[in-house]
């Protein structure tokens, strides 16, 4: 007689893929005493964030060949799909600590990030292009190259403005209302030049293009303030990275929702949503499930999918594409020149200084990350696509980043949900955006989470660091 208790196949929330938004949410809800079951289709974690070793890196580009040798073991390689740092002071940090997912991962601060910019030729000095470190204090300000002297006081004085502003303090506001002018307006009202606008909004504030000008000054000092407060959180720069790479992040918080109760599930995909008769979604079927559980089908209340779940299950009217991002990941035996041979850089170009409408970005990370054998290097660049020819728009950061031994070129749409989720309970993600670090990932986490449970994740009364928790 078979004693063996059947399979449950109900659960609260069925999350689909692997992505970092989907599995803070996973850890999220199951923290919540929510049923999780959590399934992707790739046989390893991340979704697009992933981060793999040599023989799944050449797998997804160059199946048809083998790695070189001179590369090492797989051991030595964990390779991210996406450019993006950690703002050391950011929200994602805040959920890490809350969470207690920090404990999972140890961490190292990036070492420099640099912005390119053209210069004309002076009296002593050729014109061209250039790539200086990012001055984001007023006192770095005054040490740059990239102003001139009376230039320096300028970006001096306007640094001084936004380190001392507090929205709640009028005495630190000038007389000026943050919330109704520009940030043009704001801008020249320091009277600060074009190019030192570039960096401040491209490589401090971090917009990727030049819509910030147009939008009230006060979001641009929010981003400037979350640089200049991110600065000396970890060290000398705004950014962290996970040692073995990003795809770390997501495995801890799958790590969190397993803990909790939640169930995984690799190499399955979602082949069919099943919806009540009020239009909710009740259920799903997958083949995968049904082999290796003898599952007909999963009962669920609720659906958390990133967009290329949406388009396989037959529910494109979900998304919509919005553009597409060229990605090249570089493998490198030497670091970006012109950077003090540091061993983790990012480097800025904004849109201006090429022509461009869109900035590109540049992401070199090596062995002191645990991500490469010793002795390479891993760069990769990216942006938004504006022509017919997406890798040639990535020639000035090939430029920068110097001699190649091996590129893996993607150009991938960005999808962004069409609805909220509330009328199916189906809440869909967006992709990955082109910025340089997670913030508006993390913030679609928070949306998402308000508009599921009902409420605002508490990120406050957070350990000082991993060590309190």
């Amino acid at each position: 007689m078979d004693t063996q208790e059947p399979i449950n196949p109900n659960y609260d929330v069925v999350v689909c893929g692997t992505g970092l938004i989907e599995c803070i949410l996973s850890g999220l809800l199951s923290m919540e005493g929510k049923r999780v079951f959590h399934m992707d289709r790739n046989p390893y974690y991340g979704g697009e964030g992933a981060s793999l070793n040599l023989t799944n890196l050449w797998k997804l580009f160059k199946a048809e060949t083998k790695f070189p040798q001179q590369l090492g073991q797989n051991r030595d390689w964990n390779i991210d799909l996406i450019p993006k740092f950690v703002m050391a002071n950011g929200q994602l940090v805040k959920i890490l600590l809350k969470t207690k997912v920090a404990r999972y991962l140890e961490w190292k601060a990036i070492d420099g990030t640099y912005v390119f910019q053209m210069k004309e030729p002076g009296l002593f000095s050729k014109g061209g292009g250039k790539i200086e470190k990012v001055p984001a204090t007023a006192s770095e300000a005054l040490k740059s190259d990239l102003m001139g002297m009376f230039e320096k006081r300028r970006c001096q004085k306007f640094l001084a403005y936004v380190s001392n502003y507090e929205p709640s303090n009028p005495k630190t506001h000038d007389g000026l209302n943050l919330n109704q002018m520009s940030c043009a307006q704001l801008l020249k009202k320091f009277e600060l030049e074009p190019n030192t606008i570039d960096f401040i909004g491209h490589a401090v504030a971090l917009y990727s293009n030049d819509q910030f000008l147009d939008k009230p000054a006060i979001q641009t000092i929010e981003k400037i303030k979350l640089y200049m407060d991110s600065i000396g959180r970890y060290g000398d720069s705004p950014f962290i990275y996970p040692i073995y790479g990003l795809g770390g992040i997501p495995e801890g918080f799958s790590r969190m929702a397993a803990v909790n109760g939640g169930t995984f599930m690799l190499n399955a995909d979602l082949d069919e949503v099943l919806l009540d008769g009020e239009g909710k979604v009740c259920g799903l079927k997958s083949e995968k499930v049904k082999e290796l559980m003898g599952l007909e089908q999963i009962n669920c209340k609720m659906i958390i999918a990133d967009p290329s779940y949406a388009l396989k299950a037959k529910l494109s009217d979900k998304v919509k594409s919005i553009g597409k991002i060229v990605r090249c990941i570089c493998i490198l035996n030497h670091p970006i020149p012109n950077t003090k041979n540091l061993p983790s850089v990012q480097v800025i170009i904004p849109q201006r200084q090429t022509g461009r409408k869109n900035d590109i970005y540049v992401m070199m990370v090596s062995d002191v990350h645990n991500v490469c054998k010793k002795g390479f290097f891993i760069a990769i660049l990216s942006t938004n696509v504006e022509t017919n020819n997406p890798e040639k728009e990535l020639e000035p950061a090939f430029e920068i980043v110097g001699p190649v031994l091996e590129k893996f070129i993607t150009v991938s749409d960005v999808y962004i949900p069409t609805d909220d989720g509330s009328k199916d309970n189906i809440f869909i993600s967006s992709s990955f955006d082109p910025q340089s670090h997670f913030e508006g990932e993390t913030q679609q986490v928070l949306n998402a989470y308000r508009k599921i449970t009902g409420k605002d994740l508490d990120l406050t009364n957070l350990p000082i660091d991993q060590d309190d928790q």
